[in-house]
């Protein structure tokens, strides 16, 4: 992830609790703006706590907004930057914002580096050497964990992503294909690292569904629901696809399990939740789909 330029603003209240978050994810426009936001937990501030890093990104402007929650999740802080894309002004850049009376630093460059009680407590992007000698810090005890990854794409007819389902292998290439104009009847194919491994014919009465497929001989449960692309017209909402690793639950187990999974609301939206601890989660991949003409 390369930094080329920014201006850098914090957005929480210094030594006290904000009364909103604040990072929300902006909701989609007619301009299509690509957003990309992946919540994490890791200790920080002598807590372990939930971040989310949120990247926004379209034709004229890129920011990147990081929020650290309080243990309870009752108060957020944070700080946004302004990344420039014009090549010609190149500048590295640090910014500091207050969480519960402990200062975190936030380091830029080729990477995203969180700094906290010295400890490099979640680091992002290329060239970690660089950042650790930079930040002159150390790296944290515990890795900071991935638990949700969510993507809005835009699109005509074909969807990609990438995500890593197992922690020991590279990225897997996704890619969502649809067929849902002219006289044929509408289909979806859905492909993992060049294989179509689901392939939906007559979408308009499977418009929702769901399948496990084997990537690498791991389990993959895939969820998916696209009403808003067949039914809705001009005011379609996004199709809603889900990844999470491992295989369904028994229905014998579905009560009381620790871990409930995602769920979608009317506006695209999509909350992860649990009954217990929110460190016994397993990363989950969430993308919304949205068709441009």
């Amino acid at each position: 992830m390369a930094f080329r330029s920014f201006r850098a603003q914090s957005v929480s209240n210094q030594g006290s609790y904000p009364s909103e978050k604040t990072s929300e994810e902006p909701l989609p426009s007619k301009v299509a703006q690509s957003t990309v936001t992946c919540f994490y937990q890791t200790n920080v501030a002598g807590y372990w706590r939930n971040i989310s890093i949120l990247w926004c990104k379209n034709l004229m402007n890129h920011s990147l907004h990081i929020t650290v929650d309080s243990p309870g999740g009752d108060a957020h802080f944070g700080c946004k930057i302004d990344v420039k894309p014009w090549h010609f002004w190149s500048k590295k850049g640090y910014k500091t914002f207050d969480v519960e009376g402990r200062s975190v630093e936030v380091y830029c460059d080729y990477y995203v580096a969180l700094i906290s009680e010295d400890e490099v407590v979640l680091l992002l992007g290329d060239y970690k050497k660089k950042a650790y000698k930079r930040t002159k810090s150390r790296p944290a005890l515990v890795e900071a964990m991935l638990l949700v990854k969510k993507e809005n794409v835009f699109a005509r007819k074909s969807f990609a992503t990438k995500a890593r389902f197992d922690e020991k292998r590279k990225d897997s290439e996704i890619v969502v294909d649809s067929s849902t104009g002219g006289p044929n009847d509408p289909e979806m194919w859905i492909s993992i690292d060049g294989i179509v491994l689901i392939h939906v014919k007559n979408l308009q009465w499977k418009f929702r569904g769901n399948q496990t497929v084997m990537v690498n001989k791991q389990p993959i449960q895939v969820f998916w629901d696209v009403h808003d692309w067949l039914f809705c017209g001009a005011a379609a909402g996004p199709g809603l696809f889900i990844f999470k690793p491992g295989p369904p639950e028994a229905e014998s187990e579905k009560e009381g399990s620790a871990v409930e999974g995602c769920e979608g609301s009317d506006d695209g939206s999509v909350g992860y939740y649990s009954t217990l601890n929110i460190a016994t989660f397993e990363f989950c991949l969430v993308l919304c789909a949205y068709k441009i003409e």
